[in-house]
């Protein structure tokens, strides 16, 4: 967006702190390093119960000029397959085509984006793969569309736990912690006992 009203600017700044501090049911904002109001970027985690269940989606809403007598445009920038979701990123859903109204807010065009997971329309598909998938083979579709979350959507597990660090102190036969003297004792009896074997070693190889 090259030139902001002033309201709009409050607007925006005042839908995206709501974001940031009461998102949606499976909706984060993200921070970018413009910091732009123009471009509005979140993760939305994939439905439960869909092919996109355990994947997170990066996507952002582009704020035109003419916002917002005209509605943002959603983009995914992961890779996703869904009917209405081009190859290229670009979203179909009604809210921001015919649907728009000047006062439906950001959070809300994220959260009908998310609802577009569990209820694909492939009647106005702009992945016409994906729709023709849809109404032909639901199976097929599922298997495709949760492949490709299961390689562009999953973040990485976190890295395991340190291991604990193993207890150095010894123990007697009845599993209590042994005295200084006792461990010295031990200690020095390993201690003859090798070089016992090394004399017997050294022994045979004399005959």
């Amino acid at each position: 967006m090259e030139t902001m009203r002033p309201e709009m600017a409050t607007r925006i700044a005042r839908e995206i702190r709501e974001l940031a501090t009461k998102p949606g049911e499976g909706v984060r904002y993200v921070e970018t390093a413009e910091n732009s109001l123009a471009e509005i970027h979140a993760e939305i985690d994939g439905p439960v119960d869909t092919p996109f269940e355990g994947g997170v989606f990066r996507l952002k809403l582009v704020l035109g000029s003419e916002f917002p007598s005209a509605p943002p445009r959603g983009f995914f920038l992961t890779k996703i397959f869904h009917p209405n979701i081009a190859t290229n990123g670009d979203v179909c859903v009604n809210t921001l085509k015919k649907d728009w109204k000047s006062d439906v807010t950001l959070g809300h065009v994220f959260q009908v984006i998310r609802c577009l997971l569990i209820v694909p329309f492939p009647e106005s598909s702009l992945n016409d793969e994906a729709g023709k998938l849809f109404m032909t083979s639901y199976d097929e579709y599922f298997k495709r569309a949760q492949l490709m979350t299961q390689v562009h959507a999953l973040k990485p597990r976190s890295a395991d736990p340190p291991a604990k660090p193993v207890s150095m102190s010894l123990t007697d036969k009845n599993g209590d912690e042994a005295a200084p003297d006792t461990v010295a004792a031990k200690r020095k009896v390993t201690k003859e006992q090798k070089k016992q074997k090394e004399n017997k070693k050294k022994g045979l190889k004399r005959l």
